[in-house]
């Protein structure tokens, strides 16, 4: 097959220097005289091309030396022209191995121009033998890594094919395959391009092994249009791709995030009858996975298994992961099945993966059912596996186990993380073991391994509960074991003190803060801000608001809720309101707890239109009310006495299927029991009950109130009787409230008996439970006991109030004996104790029957 010379009157005299030393190829077309080779002695069997020997593995060959006794030897200058060594060459056409040797030497001399004529007839005799493949391929890679700069490759095609035509050499493929591998070798992946496209051009096929080459260099080098387009030039050839081809250009098509590319590459080569090899079935795999089209994954995962094709580790990981992402357990414990049942060992990574699964569901049982199965199985869990067991069952609250799993990993040599340590802490602050999360702390501390999160996570336990001194503590020992404060370790200690109310101490920190170089954050003013307003000083808080817009620090929504709330709290609810419309304009959106602050605030004031006039446009916004906007409607409605509006609270709260909890039901039975509706208050007592709540001392404290208030103590008896077997407590107020009643039924004895059990469980009186004592004493006669109280309060340190000794002067008139009530309201003013109206219309007036001498007396 013959090929046109491309334009050889174009070529430079030389401009290819690809040769040890500074020498040129002489480019011009040579025509060939016979000369013979200089002596062999000269020659060496280890000389090469590029200056360097051969090792074994590059040499296998034998090479004979060329007869020294050749009638040349003597004129050794004009046997170094190249037409004289392309003479000599083409004598050992047949014996590529000497002249292989020969070109060797001459190109040792010193004194050869050297030109591409030459290099091509020796390239076109090396090709032509089985025996010199090797060293064709050796001396092309040697030459073009001695030098980058080089002519284009176009010069080498020309005269590959000039030289085969004018020297009678068949043109053989091989050496312009070998040329375009030796570029892709050297990585002149410019000049591989080139040649490549050159080759075509003189309708040479590139073998499919070097023209993969090429390609997985274009895309290891993220030259995915160069790919492309090699790979499109290929397919108009018609030239047949193989396995490792269609592999490359899959791997171009997902680094492009075209997965659905890849698939049709990947089907167009299944129906082209090429043999799919496992890593071509790994890359279509991971491009469903990414579309994601995860039956396609599982189909493509079994469909390589069928085929005996053993999907890697890399492979399995990424398919059961994605299903895993689906929240699909039911796929991967069947993908896991199959592997198992083929043959496949559940490795280390898959079963993780599969543990991390059951965490992300919550469920801890069939996560450590499959730990312990692949410890089982001889598998050593790793790092990442205890790691995700262990901050699930933090998470679930099972921190007795994860502390085993600590515990176990360290055992088993692996050294637990930073991360492991914070998980453990918190849990255990959480779960208020304040031993168990020191040990864990100072064991972090004592390894080296604490981090400002370490500390960050115990200081923010101490700060948020107000325990300045614990935080100032671990703040010192933070310093001096050299671990520097983040801003997450100020705000925590602004918090610390905003707690306790020491505002002063707050801002001192803040001002340091800002000393040490660190930007106050939202966080940082959101938490003074609620400082003060929890002080009650709105004013301030709002100064601090306004100095954090003003540093161009954009509020969040918890710090516009802080500022509603703490307004509503102070009793600036109008304000509040006026507030909420303004950051509604700066794009504040309000959620349900944002009414409900402004509703509490207005309940709070009494001003129950304007807090039903908030629920109204709470509704007309889109914002569905919650059980706490209801109950706090219905308790301001109970409190006004405006019952029938808080019973059509509780109604429409039932009616849009809210669940009602326990504050729900106690606001409108407390109401009805105030109003002495007894009848409807057991039935939302019964109701509470019904739906599977237990009620607890508050619900039980106003019943018993409720039903003192309408004299029915043996019902208000049964409930109390009720606690104590439900194991309820009852605190002092129920018990007043008891002993109250009973007083006023004339049941002296019940009452010291309710008197005497609430000192045994050591409830301590206050001045109310001895009001209602003494005033009910007196009014029976019962004065000798009724001073025997008064001297008990003596002991306890509580002075009697105006009410006490009303009920003491009125005792002893009643007895006539004026004489000691004249004494006792002479002790009253000497206690400081200022006389009302009852006092005197008993003295002076000497009214005593018919009065209400306990009317100030309130123990409901």
């Amino acid at each position: 097959m013959k090929f046109p010379l491309k334009n050889p009157s174009s070529i430079p005299p030389f401009f290819f220097r690809c040769f040890p030393g500074a020498k040129h190829l002489c480019s011009q077309p040579q025509t060939p005289i016979p000369h013979s080779p200089k002596p062999a002695e000269k020659i060496t069997s280890d000389s090469h091309f590029t200056g360097k020997p051969f090792s074994d593995s590059q040499n296998p060959i034998s090479l004979a030396p060329i007869d020294p006794h050749s009638p040349s030897s003597s004129s050794e200058d004009a046997s170094l022209t190249p037409t004289h060594v392309i003479t000599t060459l083409l004598r050992h056409k047949n014996d590529p191995v000497s002249a292989l040797n020969y070109f060797r030497y001459v190109e040792g001399t010193g004194g050869f121009v050297e030109s591409i004529d030459v290099f091509c007839v020796l390239l076109h005799i090396l090709v032509g033998s089985s025996r010199t493949h090797k060293q064709a391929q050796y001396l092309l890679d040697g030459i073009f890594a001695s030098d980058h700069s080089g002519s284009a490759p176009v010069v080498f095609l020309d005269h590959l094919v000039d030289t085969s035509e004018r020297f009678g050499f068949e043109l053989n493929s091989r050496a312009f395959n070998y040329l375009l591998n030796s570029y892709v070798r050297v990585n002149r992946i410019d000049d591989a391009l080139d040649c490549f496209n050159g080759m075509l051009e003189r309708g040479i096929i590139p073998w499919v092994p070097f023209m993969n080459s090429l390609l997985s260099r274009l895309v290891r080098r993220n030259l995915m249009d160069k790919a492309r387009d090699l790979y499109g030039k290929v397919l108009s050839i018609g030239a047949r791709c193989n396995s490792s081809t269609v592999y490359e250009m899959m791997r171009v098509f997902l680094r492009e995030g075209k997965p659905w590319e890849v698939e049709k590459l990947f089907r167009e080569a299944e129906a082209q009858g090429i043999d799919l090899d496992a890593v071509v079935y790994s890359i279509a795999i991971q491009a469903a996975c990414k579309k994601p089209d995860l039956n396609m994954a599982g189909e493509l995962l079994r469909e390589m298994m069928g085929r005996g094709l053993v999907p890697s580790e890399g492979t399995l990981t990424t398919v059961i992961d994605s299903f895993v992402e689906q929240g699909n357990l039911v796929e991967v414990s069947r993908l896991k099945d199959e592997m198992l049942s083929s043959g496949k060992p559940l490795n280390v990574v898959v079963a993780t993966i599969l543990i991390k699964a059951y965490c992300e569901q919550g469920d801890i049982d069939r996560a450590l059912d499959l730990f312990d199965k692949i410890k089982e199985d001889g598998l050593a869990p790793n790092k990442v596996t205890f790691t995700v067991l262990i901050d699930l069952c933090c998470g679930n609250r099972s921190f007795k186990k994860a502390y085993e799993l600590y515990e176990e990993m360290k055992t088993m040599g692996i050294q637990p993380t930073v991360f492991n340590v914070n998980s453990l802490i918190r849990g255990f602050l959480e779960a208020c073991s304040l031993n168990e999360a020191s040990s864990l702390f100072d064991d972090a501390v004592e390894f080296g391994i604490a981090t400002v999160f370490t500390y960050n996570i115990f200081l923010y336990h101490f700060s948020k509960d107000g325990k300045v001194k614990e935080a100032c503590s671990l703040w010192q020992r933070m310093v001096a074991n050299g671990v520097a404060p983040s801003i997450v370790t100020y705000n925590n200690m602004i918090l610390a003190y905003c707690k306790v109310g020491n505002m002063d101490m707050a801002h001192t920190v803040f001002s340091e803060m800002v000393e040490r170089g660190f930007k106050p954050n939202v966080i940082t003013y959101s938490m003074l801000i609620n400082g003060h307003f929890c002080k009650g000083d709105a004013e301030r808080a709002l100064d601090v608001f306004d100095e954090m817009v003003g540093v161009h620090i954009a509020p969040s929504d918890y710090t516009f809720n802080i500022v509603i709330n703490g307004l509503s709290k102070v009793g600036r609810t109008c304000e509040a309101r006026d507030m909420l419309k303004m950051f509604v304009q700066k794009g504040f959106i309000p959620l349900c707890m944002t009414y409900n602050s402004i509703i509490n605030g207005f309940v709070k004031e009494g001003a129950m239109d304007s807090a039903f006039g908030v629920y109204r446009e709470m509704c007309e916004s889109g914002i569905s009310p919650n059980v706490i906007t209801y109950t706090t409607l219905v308790n301001g409605f109970c409190k006004s006495n405006n019952m029938d509006l808080a019973l059509k609270m509780h109604y429409e709260m039932k009616s849009k299927g809210l669940q009602l909890d326990v504050p729900a039901f106690t606001a409108l039975i407390d109401g009805f029991c105030k109003t002495g509706d007894m009848v409807r208050a057991c039935e939302l007592f019964s109701e509470l009950q019904q739906v599977g709540l237990s009620p607890n001392e508050i619900v039980y404290s106003s019943m018993i109130s409720g039903f003192r208030n309408v004299n029915n103590m043996e019902a208000a008896n049964d409930l109390h009787r009720k606690m104590i077997n439900e194991g309820i407590p009852c605190d002092l107020h129920i018990y007043t409230t008891l002993i109250d009643g009973f007083l006023r039924e004339n049941k002296l004895l019940l009452a010291f008996d309710l008197y005497s059990e609430m000192l045994a469980k050591g409830i301590v009186p206050d001045i109310v439970t001895y009001t209602v004592l003494l005033n009910g004493l007196c009014k029976k006669g019962q004065l000798e006991n009724a001073h025997k109280i008064l001297k008990e309060m003596d002991r306890e340190g509580i002075t009697p109030n105006v009410l006490i000794y009303n009920a003491l002067i009125a005792g002893h008139f009643r007895e006539g004996n004026l004489e000691e009530a004249s004494r006792l309201h002479n002790e009253m003013l000497d206690r400081g104790l200022v006389p009302d109206d009852t006092t005197y219309d008993i003295l002076v007036n000497g009214k005593v029957e018919g009065e209400n001498l306990h009317s100030g007396v309130s123990c409901a």
